[in-house]
């Protein structure tokens, strides 16, 4: 629920009471004695999804932008008429919709200052570093808790359906500046952390596990950031905080920069290709997704004759949105096929073991406990270079040639020669 002030301009006030009167809505009135121009401050409470229908019915009238408006939160409204008002309203528009007004001063409130933002992304993007380096989730989660990033987004896609001008440049202008920044300021720390050792020496950082997850992003990362868009944009459509939402969007942005950073420090190329693919990807999808989810929940600019100009704009956006995130989509399609023909070459190898070892259980009594796949590293499009194939046997119990039998049969199977181990352990059946 809201509650509406409004100060009404000098002889107007019989023609907006009137508009009130005709959409049945209750109102108190005070006259105004402080400015000449205004006559009097009409109190109106509404439902959260009226608001906007009726400021512009009362636009239409002649209310204007020159006199103050100011829209409050209200806890409890008692009144039978009101009570009929929300139910006339909840028929015809989305119940938790808030205003154009409201929603416009809810994403610029969202987007902080520069010397905040600037603050806060660096420190985010520094603790996010040392979180991958520690292999710490805890760590990387509090850099999401504290990354300022979900508000120039939600700008930007704001900005845009409104024809808020200003408002799009400067969301796209503080987007750029936070990813600049957190890949700058990952960098720096992680150099400066490998060069005085304060983590031990590594050769490779895609042996950390959560350095790792972000080396190779598959099509599986496009529905965390549409995810995080829509949720964003859905909590601000609602006037419901935004502050859990801002940690999912965090979640798409600042682990990749951060892993942007500690590639390019360790000078492992690949590393930062991989995680500045992700972290491109999870931006626009962001945008994207934000931005059509305000066009379709309705939302344009004040004025009818500006309503052309922003569809023209955010069809435009739409478009270079979707070719940018088709063409870096190319890295990601021939990432899942690569996870697709790892888990075939996996369950293949599996399959060749499992055979390979029902043929000497007719001397051995053998049993197969685990095969294990590796591969020279994290980055994809590689052929495995290792199975260790885990095999129980009875105590005292010896077996030769498994190893080579193994080694023969996988190589024939994939079209690949890889380095077998068969490790034994001694089981016991009662």
């Amino acid at each position: 629920m809201r509650l509406v002030q409004i100060t009404i301009p000098s002889g107007k006030r019989e023609t907006i009471l009137s508009a009130l009167d005709d959409e049945e809505i209750d109102y108190v009135v005070t006259d105004e004695t402080s400015n000449r121009e205004t006559s009097a401050v009409v109190y109106v409470p509404l439902p959260t999804n009226a608001v906007e229908p009726t400021l512009d019915r009362l636009r239409e009238v002649g209310l204007d932008d020159d006199t103050f408006t100011v829209v409050l939160e209200a806890n409890t409204v008692i009144s039978r008429r009101f009570e009929a008002l929300e139910d006339r309203y909840a028929e015809e528009r989305d119940e938790d919709r808030i205003a154009r007004d409201e929603l416009t001063a809810a994403a610029a409130d969202l987007a902080p200052s520069t010397r905040t933002y600037v603050i806060m992304t660096v420190v985010s993007a520094v603790v996010a570093t040392a979180g991958l380096l520690l292999d710490s989730p805890a760590v990387v989660v509090g850099s999401m808790v504290i990354a300022p990033l979900v508000g120039p987004a939600m700008a930007a896609s704001v900005g845009t359906v409104v024809n808020e001008r200003e408002m799009f440049r400067r969301g796209v202008r503080l987007q750029v500046l936070g990813l600049l920044l957190a890949v700058g300021a990952a960098f720096l720390f992680a150099f400066v952390v490998r060069h005085i050792h304060l983590v031990p020496p590594l050769a490779d950082v895609t042996t950390i596990p959560e350095i790792r997850e972000r080396v190779s992003p598959d099509f599986l990362s496009l529905i965390i950031a549409v995810g995080a868009g829509v949720a964003g944009i859905v909590s601000l459509m609602t006037g419901v905080s935004a502050a859990l939402v801002g940690v999912m969007i965090a979640v798409a942005l600042i682990p990749p920069a951060a892993t942007v950073g500690i590639g390019l420090a360790w000078g492992q190329p690949f590393v930062s290709f991989g995680s500045a693919v992700l972290l491109l990807v999870n931006v626009l999808s962001i945008n994207l997704s934000a931005l059509i989810a305000l066009w379709y929940s309705g939302y344009r600019p004040e004025h009818w004759f500006r309503e052309d100009d922003a569809r023209r704009a955010t069809i435009k956006r739409v478009g270079i949105l979707i070719v940018s995130i088709a063409v870096l989509s190319a890295f990601l399609g021939g990432v899942t096929l690569d996870s697709f023909q790892r888990a075939t070459t996996e369950e293949r190898i599996q399959e060749e073991a499992a055979a390979t070892i029902e043929d000497f259980e007719e001397e051995h009594d053998l049993r197969l406990l685990g095969v294990t796949v590796d591969y020279p590293g994290a980055t994809p499009f590689q052929d495995p270079e290792l199975v260790v194939v885990t095999v129980g046997v009875p105590p005292g119990e010896t077996v030769s040639g498994l190893a080579t039998e193994i080694r023969q049969n996988v190589s024939d199977r994939i079209g690949a020669d890889v380095e077998t181990r068969v490790e034994y352990v001694q089981t016991e059946r009662s």
